[in-house]
Parts: structure tokens; sequence; C-alpha cells
């Protein structure tokens, strides 16, 4: 993956944790522009995310002869290992350590749907969320990728509009079924489709801008970011968090160097997971020892920091060595998954 666009991912991740820190220390209220920042913006993480999970699995199957089961395992083995993991502890804490997640409740069948990655009422009654409830947003994922699958089937001149009709298909038409969650009407599923487009200008050659003009694209967007709130998210958050990538992906070359944020991007998806386990334990301890907010919030930090970078080597990379040595006892060698 672009090193860019690696570095908007450790980005996006870390807006939705500042955006969970306010939450879980200071109930979503915030004195300061920066607090309000957060708690008002923090969740556009997830728009970033969405649009670059879009551009990357359009140019990473660009041109490539990929059977539809086979993305489908690439994928399961690139989302599920860690999530699966983390979705366990969650359980684990709220059954044996309920004080600190107080507010959360355990369903065995709750639980098991939300492995599968089914949208399901949450037992603690806060609406259509996982047991390890940043997995919201990797149901959407899923779902993706299942209509992408599908578009496999097509010549590759045809697969992005067929993943657009059937997006819209599915959340305007069939989500009104009864045998299917509205979860799916929610207008965030269409910011794939933001990056997909990205993907298709990226590959014709399009997105060639000059280095001003690019600077300009990343201020307009930050600026809306900062001025719009999620009222229209497709529009007020999809729009300019599209923009970012856009602005990223010509301003390459001046990440080429920058190692680092290499690393923080691929640390990014355990971030993701990680972060509200160590933020509520971290609350847990605040709160029964009376200790200073602003100090364990400082605490958690590198803990999160070090905890996802352990989890990015020792779980998802290892989980895919192993993968991989399995599928190569098949004769037919099924393709190996990259880390995207």
């Amino acid at each position: 993956m672009l090193i860019s666009l690696q570095a908007l991912r450790a980005l996006a991740a870390w807006l939705v944790v500042f955006h969970h820190v306010m939450q879980i220390f200071f109930d979503f209220k915030a004195d300061s522009a920066f607090g309000r920042f957060f708690v008002e913006r923090g969740a556009i993480g997830v728009d970033i995310f969405f649009v670059i999970s879009g551009f990357v699995i359009y140019l990473s199957t660009r041109g490539k002869d990929i059977q539809a089961g086979r993305f489908m395992l690439n994928r399961f083995l690139r989302i599920v290992p860690a999530y699966w993991l983390y979705s366990v502890m969650v359980a684990l804490i709220i059954v044996y350590a309920r004080p600190v997640m107080p507010t959360q409740s355990f369903d065995l069948h709750h639980f098991l749907l939300s492995l599968l990655f089914v949208p399901s009422e949450n037992p603690a009654g806060y609406g259509l969320y996982p047991t390890l409830a940043v997995g919201w947003t990797l149901n959407y994922e899923m779902f993706f990728y299942l209509l992408f699958a599908l578009s496999l089937i097509a010549p590759q001149r045809w697969r992005p509009g067929l993943i657009g009709v059937a997006l819209v298909l599915v959340s305007t038409v069939l989500a009104r079924q009864p045998w299917l969650s509205d979860f799916y009407r929610n207008s965030i599923v269409y910011e794939f489709l933001f990056g997909v487009a990205i993907g298709v200008a990226h590959s014709r050659g399009w997105l060639r801008l000059d280095v001003g003009l690019a600077l300009t694209l990343l201020a307009t967007s930050i600026l809306a970011i900062c001025q719009l709130d999620s009222s229209m998210r497709l529009f007020h958050w999809g729009v300019p968090s599209a923009m970012l990538v856009v602005a990223c992906i010509a301003l390459e070359p001046m990440f080429r160097n920058a190692r680092p944020l290499k690393v923080l991007g691929d640390c990014s998806y355990s971030v993701y997971l990680v972060h509200v386990i160590v933020l509520s334990v971290g609350w847990y301890l605040l709160d029964r020892y009376a200790l200073n907010t602003y100090l364990v919030i400082a605490a958690c930090l590198p803990v999160i920091l070090l905890a996802s970078w352990a989890s990015y080597e020792w779980i998802e990379k290892r989980s895919f060595a192993y993968a991989r040595r399995w599928l190569d006892t098949d004769p037919q060698r099924l393709p190996r998954p990259q880390l995207s």
C-alpha cells in the first residue's frame, strides 16, 4: 500500500481512539476546542477507513483473475483472527470482570452473531453493536467484501458499476425486507464506492495533481471536516474523506522515506480493535484508585501503541504465515493474501 495512505490509516485509527477517550473518560463532554473536535469529529476516522478500503480492494484485484471464494478467504484471513481474539477478550471481561465494562452485557446468541458479522441488537440495549462494539464497522466491511466478491464473476470494466448497483439495491430495496437488517440502509456504505472510484481514477492516471493543487485539496478537506457535522454523513464526512485520500495519493512522493508512518499504518487495524479494551481498563483503574484522569490517559496511549504493534507482529502477521503454510499444502495453491 502507498505509504501516504498508511499514514492516513494511522491518523484515522487514532482519531477514533481520541473519540473514545472523550466517551469513556469524559462522557462526551468537552470544555476545550480540542476536546470538542474529538467529540464531534473523531468518528470521521471510520469514514476515512471505508474510503481507503474501497480503494485498496479495487486496486489489489485489478487485472487479476481471482475467484470469489478465494477473495473472501483472503479477506477472512485478514480480518477474522484478531477480531475474534479481541471479541473473546471483551466477552471474558464482561462475564468475569464486569466493573471494567459496567455498561456492557453478555448474551451467547448475540456473541455468536457478532463473530459471524451479523448485525443484532446489543444485549446492553444501545443498538446494533457487536460484543466488541467497534466491530460494527467490520460488519459493513464484510458486507462490502461479499458484494465485491460477487462482482468478480464479471469482466474488470464492469465491476465498479456492478458493485454500485448491488449497494444501491441492498441498501434501498432489500434492507426494507424483514429478513435483512435495516443496518445496511445507512448511507455510509456508499463511502466504499468513493474508494473504488478513486481506484479507477488512479489506475487510469487521472490523479496526477501537482503539489500545490494537492495541498489545496488537503486543506479544503480539513476545513470541511472542521466545519461540517455528521447530519448528512455521506456528503459532510464521506466527500472530505475521499478528498483526503486523493490528496494523499497525489502527495505520495513526499512520503516515500517515511517508514515510521508505514509501521503506524500497519498497526492501525490492531489499534482500532485494542484501544477500547485498554481505555476501559484505564477507566476502571482511575475509578477504583482515584487517579489523575490525564495521567491515566497519557499512560493508556503508549500501551495502545505497544499492544497494537505486538498484535500486528504476533497475531496478524503470524496468522497469515500459518495460513500460507497451510494453503501451500493445497495442490491448487491458493493466492497468498496480502496485508492491506
